[in-house]
């Protein structure tokens, strides 16, 4: 599953990245971001692309109450061509979520230890993403909402959870966003664990479970990275956190020193 992540780059910064327009308007410094809260996501209407902010949590159109895309955070790619509530959204109405690292959880012993996931060669990554339009009858609003898709996972993050997010590399972006699309079954070769040695993953403290908390100080290393099966660890890396400390001058932008 994906159940947080962090946005640390404001949305002009994403923008360029992703050859978009910036319609969000975010400063970036997010360390915690989770279901129900908004969040830049790249969107493409015929030819005109953008960044906007939309709810974290897909509220389907055809819903009671916006409640429901609390539950709706997160959408299994085996099932999106048959889900009544991701199917439509699958064929007419992808996104792609940026994110610098997602968080996931391990049971060690009596505990749930968070990791963050990061991009190995440091850059942000896309995530596969669904969107919806939903007409709030209370203001007569549109309000839009997304949900992040997930698939099984690679080989480091089985150390991990039996599931992950679907990334989407960059020479894909185009296909994903594309709303014109004539047969989104062809996307499903797409919806497959991101190739072993592109992730790496280190635990950090256990404030991130706290959706109150955020902060830089959310992302610093804990001990060793992670290391696939078969794979070399790396030094134990041993930073003391208590979930308060501010962020070291010497890490920057948040990742972990080498």
């Amino acid at each position: 599953m994906c159940g947080r992540f962090t946005q640390e780059r404001p949305t002009s910064e994403l923008a360029e990245i992703f050859e978009a327009e910036d319609l969000a308007g975010g400063d970036g410094g997010r360390f915690n971001v989770a279901p129900t809260d908004d969040a830049a996501v790249v969107v493409q209407r015929e030819d005109r692309r953008a960044i906007r902010a939309y709810r974290w949590g897909l509220i389907p159109h055809w819903a009671d109450s916006a409640k429901v895309g609390s539950r709706m955070f997160n959408a299994r790619a085996e099932t999106l061509v048959v889900s009544p509530v991701f199917r439509d959204a699958f064929r007419r109405r992808r996104c792609l979520v940026p994110v610098d690292s997602f968080y996931e959880w391990r049971r060690e012993g009596r505990i749930r230890q968070p990791f963050r996931v990061v991009r190995a060669d440091g850059r942000p990554f896309a995530l596969a993403g669904l969107w919806a339009g939903w007409h709030d009858p209370e203001t007569d609003e549109v309000r839009r909402s997304f949900t992040i898709v997930t698939t099984g996972p690679n080989e480091l993050m089985r150390t991990i959870h039996d599931r992950m997010p679907v990334v989407v590399a960059r020479e894909a972006w185009d296909r994903w966003l594309d709303p014109s699309l004539p047969d989104p079954g062809e996307l499903q070769g797409l919806l497959v664990p991101v190739e072993d040695g592109s992730l790496e993953a280190y635990r950090v403290s256990r404030a991130v479970n706290d959706v109150r908390n955020d902060g830089p100080g959310l992302i610093l290393p804990l001990d060793v990275p992670v290391a696939a099966p078969g794979e070399p660890r790396g030094e134990p890396l041993v930073l003391p956190f208590d979930g308060a400390q501010e962020l070291r001058p010497d890490l920057d932008r948040g990742r972990r020193p080498v």
